[in-house]
């Protein structure tokens, strides 16, 4: 496993000052929803990583597209470095916006039979809200979650949802910048092309393979999977600021 100590970002990048913007849109924001969230305000980017209250965030959806597709579930882990706190984990299959397609179906498991009583995401985002509300979300691939869940918030309360995130992937990818698009010679002598999926960033860990497609499954495993890397490539005092987007 890697030795290297807090891997740096892209040279120019400039990490987002949240706790400016949540006080601005908690000014702004018109539904009391969304001001009760933003109000609950964000830590400052200099907070060390190791007193900074998280939540891994997952979706499942019936397509890849926020602005055709829709969440059907969503798993919500509270935890932090230390702990997960799996008492406080939340999960909810929710009634898409969308038409469930044969393709999602195969991925997600969850039928139209499963989505019958379901409720609508609006019913539940109030609960939603209070539980990132104040914690920075992990998430493994942020355009998923971030895009589907400000598109459903765009739908129901016609405003947008802004939030911190950190990536595990991108992560993942700072530390394998490069190793995954191996050159000419390397492929002639069979060296393949480093993955940073959710499974196999978990594998070069040594975490165990865990049921995919299953919202707070992901969601458990993407906190699993921040704790291992902030433990094998971060000093836990790293400023939060050069982890999150």
């Amino acid at each position: 496993m890697s030795t290297r100590r807090n891997p740096a970002r892209p040279q120019g990048y400039e990490s987002p000052n949240w706790r400016t913007l949540f006080a601005s849109l908690a000014q702004t924001a018109r539904n009391a929803q969304l001001q009760r969230f933003y109000q609950a305000g964000a830590v400052s980017l200099q907070t060390p990583i190791e007193e900074v209250p998280l939540v891994a965030l997952d979706v499942e959806t019936t397509g890849l597209d926020p602005k055709r597709d829709a969440i059907v579930s969503i798993g919500l882990m509270p935890f932090s470095l230390q702990r997960i706190r799996c008492a406080d984990a939340r999960y909810h299959v929710v009634k898409p916006i969308s038409e469930l397609n044969a393709e999602s179906v195969a991925f997600h498991r969850i039928t139209h039979s499963d989505l019958s009583q379901a409720p609508r995401l609006d019913s539940l985002l109030g609960e939603i809200l209070d539980v990132m509300a104040g914690r920075v979300v992990v998430a493994h691939y942020r355009s998923i979650e971030r895009g589907f869940l400000d598109e459903t918030v765009r739908h129901y309360l016609n405003e947008n949802l802004h939030f911190p995130v950190i990536d595990t992937m991108e992560l993942e990818a700072r530390m394998h910048r490069g190793a995954n698009r191996p050159g000419w010679f390397d492929r002639l002598r069979g060296r393949k092309e480093v993955s940073i999926r959710l499974a196999e960033s978990r594998l070069r860990y040594g975490l165990p393979l865990y049921q995919a497609h299953h919202a707070l499954t992901d969601a458990l495993a993407t906190a699993e999977l921040l704790q291992a890397q902030i433990a094998s490539h971060f000093e836990p005092g790293t400023p939060v600021g050069d982890l999150w987007d």
